[in-house]
């Protein structure tokens, strides 16, 4: 059960990125590893996610890692593995370098593709939502077209949602300039069949978002 504070909300969601390396620390007090760098990546859209996070690290360690009074909180926290020799409070002291650096010098949005299936689902939650839960391997047990398991999706919709929704798929489709790296990238967001018989996977998330376009119009 999540405390009702949260307190390492943000510090949580960094550390899922560790997922890429097996939660393996790989970063170092001059380079930050895969994982760091894809947090990094997203945090330059929202800096303010950078300073949350530092600002966690900072409590978790004044504290103590092996304090009773933040116990439940640290149990909610992926565990990463540091290097020989190296402790965690080590390791988390190295990130929380990083991030003091980056907030020093905040860098531009990256313009590139994510780099890990982290990255993917942070930079396109609400596609990866869509996708994960309404297209998954199950599908054909709960629906019997695409279209009626989108206009699920969308009947529980908000509108600003929807608009998000046709954003990111719109960006989403630039990023993925072949076809083929396009289905491998819908599928690390969670898409598991394949779309409308005669049609494209890239004409099909086209035309899923003229549709939910329409849908936060209507």
């Amino acid at each position: 059960m999540t405390p009702s504070n949260d307190r390492f909300r943000e510090l949580r969601q960094l550390l899922r990125s560790y997922e890429v390396t097996g939660y393996v620390f790989d970063d170092t007090d001059d380079r930050s590893g895969a994982a760091l760098s894809a947090y990094l990546r997203q945090a330059a859209i929202d800096p303010a996610r950078a300073a949350e996070a530092a600002a966690e690290i900072d409590d978790l360690l004044e504290t103590g890692l092996f304090n009773e009074e933040i116990a439940d909180d640290v149990d909610l926290l992926p565990h990463i593995h540091p290097p020989h020799g190296k402790s965690v409070e080590g390791c988390l002291a190295v990130i929380g370098g990083h991030l003091r650096q980056f907030l020093a010098e905040p860098a531009a949005p990256s313009q590139t593709p994510p780099q890990t299936a982290w990255e993917w689902k942070e930079r396109f939650p609400e596609l990866s939502h869509l996708l994960g839960a309404y297209f998954h391997q199950d599908f054909s047990l709960e629906y019997s077209s695409h279209r009626e398991a989108l206009d699920d999706y969308s009947s529980d919709t908000s509108e600003s949602d929807l608009r998000q929704l046709a954003g990111e798929i719109r960006e989403f489709l630039s990023l993925n300039e072949s076809d083929q790296l396009l289905k491998k990238s819908a599928a690390t967001l969670g898409l598991s069949i394949l779309p409308p018989k005669g049609v494209r996977l890239r004409q099909w998330l086209a035309d899923v978002r003229e549709i939910v376009l329409h849908q936060a119009q209507g």
